[in-house]
């Protein structure tokens, strides 16, 4: 396949990382422990309008904060699953749980744990500042590093190539 967009119709499915991914990687750690992550807010428009749109959203993350859990929940997700040793593991209860075909999954991953994700993944997908691994299994980098709007960019295309983007939806947070 010349062109990763002729994957794109399919997807109704987008499982993403949290760190390098949703955030730049960085990690602020507080007095009490807490870790504190910055996240775009570009991202957070796309995913709460993927969410109205009727797409299943998953996360996937080794990280453990529930503060990371109640900003994404606030954006209507779910399907936040943290704390992820296996990711495989996880990843494979939750499509079979759904009935998900390969071909309707994409998955944005930046480092070695996503890798065995990403390839059971109809399209694998990774920021700019992602990996060598990753970006060798990756249908489409983006030109956007983790935390700077690459999952804006990804939810965007797809959104787009499927005549969902920028409808009487798009107005409302």
């Amino acid at each position: 396949m010349s062109n990763f967009k002729e994957l794109l119709p399919k997807i109704n499915t987008f499982i993403f990382d949290i760190d390098g991914v949703l955030t730049n990687g960085m990690v602020m750690i507080m007095p009490d422990g807490d870790q504190l992550r910055q996240m775009n807010i570009k991202d957070g428009y796309a995913l709460q309008y993927a969410v109205k749109k009727g797409y299943n959203i998953a996360i996937i993350s080794g990280g453990s904060s529930e503060t990371v859990r109640k900003r994404l929940n606030g954006l209507g997700i779910t399907d936040v699953f943290l704390k992820a040793s296996n990711k495989i593991e996880i990843f494979d209860n939750y499509v079979n749980g759904k009935n998900i075909s390969k071909e309707n999954i994409l998955y944005m991953g930046d480092d070695i744990p996503d890798y065995p994700v990403m390839q059971k993944s109809g399209v694998a997908t990774c920021p700019k500042n992602a990996a060598i691994e990753i970006k060798n299994i990756s249908h489409y980098i983006s030109d956007k590093n983790g935390g700077e709007g690459c999952v804006r960019d990804i939810i965007e295309q797809v959104l787009r190539c499927q005549g969902n983007w920028f409808d009487k939806d798009a107005h409302t947070w």
